[in-house]
């Protein structure tokens, strides 16, 4: 098929060229799911680029079944890499950010293309998380889908933090404000939004909606909080807050988690101490209760013990990543750095270890 931009709904002009860039790892499963999604769109990407990054399952398979522009990393270097190769190879007016484990509303591409087309000033747009799994994997998954759906829709508006799993910009503004910091692993958005919301303005909107397939396993689900949690203090020290930054969980909440788990082993030896958990795990609801009446409204009555169960375990494991993030930004030099790091990079050094053989793996490009 030949590459085109389609005409607006009136007829009267075309929209831009929108390229789609999947940063993947692995996610051979939910990529399936991301790209089908792209065939449902209003709006026809110019092409949708999976940016593989040396993945050892069947995701360049599927990637090839749907017809796509594949680049594969000859050796893992991040999704920030990831994101940086595919804008780079990007012809489209407008580059779409999408991780390969989510996967769009209908109506998605094109309601960024009309809101940035809108607003010259806007340099991102990006959107909520939906209300039930990608993949309905059991509660776990449901806990943290309905959490991510919450505070997301919550901060609509006008914000100073893009996340880009689902994400859309201009070209020219991501050509000014340069690529992702290529050595962030965890965190990247929140280095990209302090230079990006420096410049331009950012819009979290419900108009652009994406199902994601969450963690589903309890311990694995803990780690990823505690290692990403890890770079709050340092970038906290080193980034200045702006007013409407999106804040996923409450302070008073990881406060009030800290001391349930801090006084339980006492209430153990003590029955005489039972009301200090109980009174400890009642604060931590009380933190934020639109999001209780909100997973009573989803899920019923019967999920929020377990949900306040998940999200209080959670909670604890913020308070200790971030602890232990403090600690090695004191004594890791080469973390601190990294959390640190305000500095643009440069897109040839991010490049560097992508190979000329590896970018003309799969020549072909999906059109719309």
């Amino acid at each position: 098929m030949t590459a085109h931009s389609p005409p607006a709904a009136d007829g009267s002009l075309s929209l831009p060229r929108v390229s789609v860039v999947i940063p993947n790892y692995n996610y051979a499963g939910p990529l399936e799911l991301c790209l089908a999604s792209l065939d449902a769109q209003t709006l026809r990407p110019y092409e949708v680029i999976v940016s593989d990054d040396a993945s050892t399952d069947d995701s360049v398979e599927v990637a090839r079944r749907f017809g796509c522009r594949v680049l594969r990393a000859e050796r893992n270097a991040g999704v920030s890499a990831a994101r940086n190769r595919g804008a780079a190879a990007a012809r489209g007016d407008i580059l779409f950010f999408l991780d390969s484990d989510q996967a769009l509303s209908p109506d998605s591409l094109e309601n960024a293309v009309r809101l940035l087309s809108a607003d010259p000033g806007l340099g991102c747009v990006h959107g909520i998380i939906a209300a039930e799994p990608l993949v309905d994997d059991g509660p776990v998954e449901w806990y943290r889908t309905l959490h991510a759906h919450h505070w997301r829709l919550k901060g609509v508006g006008p914000t100073p933090t893009a996340y880009f799993a689902a994400a859309a910009l201009p070209r020219r503004v991501f050509e000014e404000v340069g690529p992702f910091e290529p050595t962030l692993r965890d965190s990247e958005d929140v280095e990209y939004s302090e230079r990006l919301s420096a410049r331009y303005s950012i819009r979290l909107t419900d108009r652009i909606v994406a199902a994601h397939d969450e963690e589903h396993r309890l311990g694995r689900m803990l780690g990823e909080q505690f290692r990403r949690a890890q770079y709050l203090l340092p970038f906290a020290a080193a980034h200045r807050r702006r007013p409407g930054a999106l804040r996923a969980n409450s302070g008073f909440g990881m406060l009030a988690a800290l001391f349930t788990v801090a006084v339980t082993p006492l209430a153990v030896l003590h029955a005489g101490l039972l009301a200090l958990p109980v009174l400890g795990v009642a604060a931590f609801a009380m933190a934020d209760p639109a999001l209780l009446g909100f997973v009573r409204r989803k899920r019923g009555v019967g999920f929020l013990p377990l949900f306040v169960g998940l999200h209080l375990l959670v909670n604890v494991q913020i308070a200790l990543g971030a602890a232990t993030g403090w600690v090695r930004g004191r004594f890791d030099r080469d973390f601190g750095a990294r959390a640190g790091r305000v500095s643009r990079p440069t897109v040839a050094a991010d490049l560097a270890p992508l190979s000329d053989s590896s970018t003309a793996d799969l020549p072909g490009t999906r059109t719309g």
